[in-house]
């Protein structure tokens, strides 16, 4: 065998020389190299952004399930090939080598905090406990961790869905509080407030001293369940692929621009209005992996827009624990999860 990398190159089958999410073919064998970790896998769950795209091009759920399990087969791994993106999954320490570095333990139940697009995976059920319509996917099967992986150790007193869910998006909130912390009392609108990484960054913002929280979701529905939710001060209805209804919104429900956005929505197009509905010297987060970031580029140049765009890479130290910590002290946050589960 290759000599180990703690990135995982001696898995990458390529080529040419590559990091394993950029990666065409990921190597699946069982055994393993002396710093990497197996995980008997329990549970999927696929990014939003892959999901809704598979929803949109198959035909049927069976249809969405099939192309799954074909990306898992012949690349090693679950990266949806249009979307760029996988998703993560909970799972029981299997086998730990000799100089693993994660600290984790045979037995232990844990959620990956690295993207399924670098993680070598092999499903042996065919995925046929899941019927194709949600993103958390039962599976039966094994996923490789390298030495610079992340895995949290599940919290006992939650349902491992739930745990799931939370931890997928953990590094919105994280990332959403440390920049908001670099405000003095700052307006903050969370595009998408009504969704997973939405209803935490709301909480997240608050906690981390916001003046003001506006959550901005597409129907009254969503808005009426973020209402009841009670973590944001306003809620805002627009479709976030109109800017000028967008900035409009948001400027009605917080009396003038918002000094930081947050992008937590899972479609395209949302990149011209999270730019012009922030203040000069504001800062923009994008969270979603639907985000063209070409586009969000260009298109503050072109409004000649002062403002900091950042994208949300998923990691922030503490970010599995922050986010757990939130969903526990608010009821709200915690009802608008169990609902999509």
């Amino acid at each position: 065998m290759r000599p180990s990398d703690p990135t995982g190159l001696h898995r990458v089958l390529d080529d040419r020389t590559v990091l394993p999410q950029a990666a065409q073919r990921l190597d699946t064998r069982r055994e393993l190299w002396p710093d990497e970790v197996r995980i008997r896998v329990e549970r999927l769950n696929l990014d939003a952004a892959s999901f809704r795209q598979l929803e949109r091009t198959h035909a049927s759920p069976d249809a969405v399930r099939d192309a799954v399990l074909d990306i898992v087969r012949t690349r090693g791994k679950m990266q949806n090939p249009e979307t760029g993106s996988g998703g993560m999954l909970v799972g029981t320490v299997e086998e730990v080598g000799p100089e693993s570095p994660l600290g984790l333990r045979v037995g232990d139940r844990v959620a990956t905090l690295v993207s399924l697009t670098l993680t070598p995976l092999v499903v042996e059920d065919d995925l046929a406990r899941w019927d194709g319509r949600s993103e958390q996917v039962p599976a039966d099967g094994y996923a490789i961790l390298f030495g610079r992986s992340i895995a949290a150790v599940l919290p006992d007193d939650l349902p491992a869905e739930l745990s799931l869910a939370v931890m997928d998006v953990c590094g919105a909130p994280a990332l959403t509080a440390r920049v908001v912390e670099g405000y003095d009392a700052p307006v903050v609108a969370v595009i998408g407030g009504a969704g997973k990484s939405g209803s935490l960054s709301l909480a997240a913002a608050r906690r981390a001293g916001a003046k003001r929280t506006v959550g901005v979701v597409p129907t009254e529905a969503e808005a009426q369940l973020l209402r009841a939710a009670g973590i944001a001060d306003d809620v805002a209805l627009a479709d976030a692929r109109d800017p000028v209804a967008l900035r409009d919104a948001v400027a009605a429900a917080a009396g003038g621009p918002a000094d930081v956005t947050v992008v937590c929505v899972d479609v395209p197009g949302c990149e011209g209005g999270a730019v012009l509905t922030t203040a000069a010297g504001g800062t923009v987060i994008f969270f979603s992996m639907a985000t063209s970031f070409s586009a969000a580029a260009l298109g503050a140049e072109g409004l000649a827009a002062d403002v900091t765009m950042l994208v949300g890479n998923g990691y922030v130290p503490g970010h599995a624990a922050y986010a757990v910590e939130l969903l526990r002290e608010h009821d709200g946050v915690r009802s608008l999860f169990e609902r999509r589960l």
